[in-house]
């Protein structure tokens, strides 16, 4: 595949002075990639540093940055209005040059700040801080921190307000795919969105880089090792509920409020929630993880992701299980592949996945199954095969509040249409701005 910059005992002094990223080997089940490049950008992290917390206007400007250490004050120590009122609390992510190589069995992600030699541009956009809810007045996609009816959570559920049920302060489930799309556009535009394929897929990479470590819900640990590198991973997650004891509580609607990792600022770490007793008389903590910003990155609802789906065929129409991409998001569809490129073939089976169809866009949906929770990339992969006919299918990323070990960044699901709903089904906000034409 042309130059390989990322292996060798001689590299071009430039460009090994300005990336750095993974190499693994694809028959290796140790789910610790080795770090390469310039060491010293696996210290200083370039890239995932310029990640922030900030308000978002509907005409994409930034309103203010957040404070660093304090997402209830603006960066200048001033409090900040995350109710809606000053904009969409997002997390802004930088423009970043990312390059993925396979050789034979050895595979590399390679990131940096500058365009060099075999890199092509990620360029900036946002994701929500937290996960999206509804303005019920307008049906506008949010992402705010609010206990106003209007931004009621789960389904709109008002009899639940002032009860352990409330879905005050929650974000949104219950909402097919088509109309998160939808609702996120009536902020204006084709550049909001539902969480986004792209920037999902983005915020894994860098994560992946920045810890050396496929698997997410390793241990959280804040210090840094003897190399000064990060270490471990963001913890289980809200993962770990009893499933029979969530749909008591509360027919599996969410149970995290919105900006529960405020305290965190730009920083990941894991902050403790304690489930109201009627979850359970013997009190129960989750942790809740933010990945520089970006709160419940996977675990508690999963999330509907635009911009990527599935043609899942019988086996008398051909046997295949196609993933497709549209990297432009006015061409976003729940309907047909026209404007959407294949870029793999799925397993036909579920399982642990092993390797990731990968290519030159890092894609991370599965090529192969058969590993374990903490084998090879550690997160779970769920399809099913249709008895006739092609089947078409969206993805659902991350896990809900009781999948364990499954759960994590490239834990996927491709069983539902872009129709469905239910009470464990949310998504994220996003803003992916339009290349302006020259």
């Amino acid at each position: 595949m042309g130059l390989i910059i990322g292996v060798g005992g001689t590299k071009p002094t430039f460009a090994y002075d300005y990336y750095y990223g993974i190499e693994w080997d694809s028959t290796v089940s140790n789910p610790k990639p080795t770090r390469i490049g310039k060491m010293e950008l696996h210290q200083s992290l370039p890239v995932q540093s310029l990640m922030r917390r900030c308000l978002l206007t509907d005409d994409g400007a930034v309103n203010y940055y957040l404070h660093a250490n304090d997402s209830t004050k603006r960066d200048n120590g001033a409090a900040a209005n995350l109710t809606g009122a000053d904009g969409q609390y997002m997390v802004e992510m930088p423009d970043t040059y990312v390059r993925f190589e396979t050789d034979g069995t050895k595979n590399r992600a390679l990131i940096s700040t500058q365009a060099l030699p075999g890199f092509h541009l990620w360029r900036k956009d946002y994701i929500s801080a937290v996960e999206a809810t509804v303005q019920r007045s307008t049906t506008k996609l949010a992402a705010v921190v609010s206990t106003d009816a209007d931004y009621r959570g789960g389904n709109n559920d008002a009899t639940r307000d002032g009860t352990y049920r409330t879905m005050l302060g929650m974000p949104a489930t219950s909402i097919s795919l088509t109309n998160f799309r939808t609702y996120a556009r009536k902020r204006g535009s084709t550049e909001w969105n539902c969480n986004v394929y792209q920037t999902h897929r983005k915020m894994w990479w860098l994560f992946a880089i920045e810890y050396a470590n496929f698997n997410c819900q390793a241990t959280f640990n804040a210090e840094l090792d003897e190399n000064g590198y990060r270490q471990g991973g963001l913890g289980a997650g809200v993962t770990t509920l009893n499933g029979t004891k969530w749909s008591n509580f509360n027919g599996y609607y969410p149970v995290i409020p919105c900006g529960t990792t405020n305290s965190l600022g730009n920083h990941s770490g894991v902050v403790d929630y304690t489930m109201p007793s009627e979850y359970d008389t013997t009190t129960t903590v989750v942790g809740v993880p933010s990945y520089r910003g970006v709160e419940n990155p996977f675990g508690h609802i999963w999330k509907w992701t635009d911009g990527c789906k599935c043609l899942i065929q019988s086996e008398a129409s051909g046997g295949l299980s196609e993933f497709y991409v549209c990297d432009e998001p006015a061409n976003f569809t729940s309907s047909g592949v026209a404007n959407y490129q294949l870029r793999g073939v799925l397993p036909r089976k579920e399982g642990y996945v092993k390797a990731l169809i990968l290519g030159e866009d890092g894609e991370i949906m599965p090529l192969e199954v058969g590993a374990g929770s903490t084998t090879y990339f550690c997160d779970y992969f769920y399809t099913s095969i249709p008895e006739s006919g092609v089947s078409e299918r969206g993805v659902l990323f991350g896990g809900y509040a009781y999948s364990g070990a499954n759960a994590g960044f490239v834990y996927a699901y491709t069983d539902y249409t872009a129709t469905n709903t239910n009470a464990r089904l949310g998504s994220r906000l996003c803003f992916f701005p339009q290349i302006e034409a020259a």
